[in-house]
């Protein structure tokens, strides 16, 4: 069910704007807490959701943590949003097909 949590987790605004900066470069979460209207014990409940959901990975630099993109929960949470792609892409041909004055090959 990682993608259905990968997925819960992205419905918080708050949480696909740290995923967006993320996505720019890791940081820690004071620099996350310097870009987004909410406390700093706030980004890190965010990035606790997150990390448990597969999104984000974690590193320790000296005293500070160092927060980053997990690739491989975004690569299987991509997997799956395609997979939704594919199939609509395929309804979509089949219906401009069926229609009249539709393509006949």
């Amino acid at each position: 069910m990682t993608n259905a949590r990968a997925l819960e987790a992205l419905g918080d605004p708050t949480r696909r704007a740290i995923v967006e900066y993320l996505s720019e470069h890791p940081c820690a979460v004071g620099q996350l807490a310097d870009r987004l209207p909410v406390s700093r014990p706030a980004v890190s409940q965010h990035l606790k959701v997150l990390k448990d959901a597969g999104l984000v990975t974690v590193q320790q630099e000296g005293n500070r943590r160092i927060y980053g993109l997990d690739p491989e929960g975004i690569g299987e949470l991509r997997d799956y949003v395609d997979r939704f792609w594919s199939s609509a892409l395929r309804s979509f041909k089949q219906r401009v097909e069926q229609e009249p004055g539709g393509n006949d090959d």
